[in-house]
């Protein structure tokens, strides 16, 4: 039987294109955000990045943090999502001209490698809070991000439970008002081949703390289909959106 892909906004599928940014190690991790945001603006200059790309949310990692939580990643600066307006741009974007001549020469000053070494295309499915919500993360949202299930071997696009499964809402992540699961549904960059890229939101800072001190990373959670599996976990914050 044909497998049901997840529908979203008035019946038609969601694609993104999210990417787990490292900046270039010549920049400060404070700096990180106005250079990434510069880097953005340079999409006004191209018809092609505003026919393709819908709505952007620049997820930087919070820095001020006392004792961070053991779960979370510091090897990592930013995730950026970005909603498309088709499956097909996640691919016809790395070819565009205006692109490669105006975006791509700008990338090594913000980012440690080309975007498109660390860029996954997802189908997103909201498996918590109401679907009328923006589909993307306004200015100063708090956002818990995870990518999960990372493995070697490309096993294609990984079917959802209709209810988000217990280890993705267990203790303080119960707090959460939305949570999205966008699942990768073409194969990955080496090194990024996560099956889903899961999204908390929290109302507060403080909520989002709680929460990823309350994640199990025990070696028994890292199981099953819907466990951790090798993962990485980013506490961030929206420092650019559009529209």
């Amino acid at each position: 039987m044909k497998r049901q892909e997840p529908r979203e906004q008035g019946g038609a599928a969601v694609w993104k294109m999210i990417y787990l940014a490292r900046r270039n190690p010549a920049l400060r991790p404070e700096e990180f955000a106005q250079a990434w945001r510069e880097h953005s603006a340079l999409g006004r200059q191209c018809r092609s990045v505003g026919q393709r790309v819908q709505a952007v949310a620049q997820c930087a990692r919070v820095l001020d943090m006392p004792a961070p939580a053991a779960a979370l990643s510091q090897d990592y600066d930013g995730v950026n999502l970005m909603v498309l307006s088709g499956r097909e741009a996640g691919s016809d974007i790395w070819s565009d001209p205006e692109t490669l001549a105006i975006m791509r020469p700008d990338e090594p000053r913000v980012f440690a490698d080309y975007v498109r070494n660390f860029s996954l295309l997802c189908r997103q499915q909201v498996l918590h809070g109401s679907r009328s919500d923006d589909v993307l993360p306004q200015q100063g949202q708090v956002i818990v991000i995870g990518f999960l299930q990372r493995s070697d071997v490309w096993q294609g696009a990984a079917a959802l439970p209709q209810a988000c499964p217990l280890q993705w809402r267990s203790g303080a992540l119960a707090r959460t008002s939305r949570i999205v699961c966008n699942t990768v549904d073409a194969q990955a960059p080496d090194g990024y081949g996560y099956r889903h890229v899961l999204e908390w939101w929290f109302d507060t800072l403080e909520q989002a703390q709680a929460a990823v001190a309350s994640i199990d990373v025990s070696a028994c959670a890292q199981g099953g289909e819907f466990g951790w599996g090798r993962h990485v976990l980013l506490l961030t914050q929206v420092t650019h959106s559009r529209p």
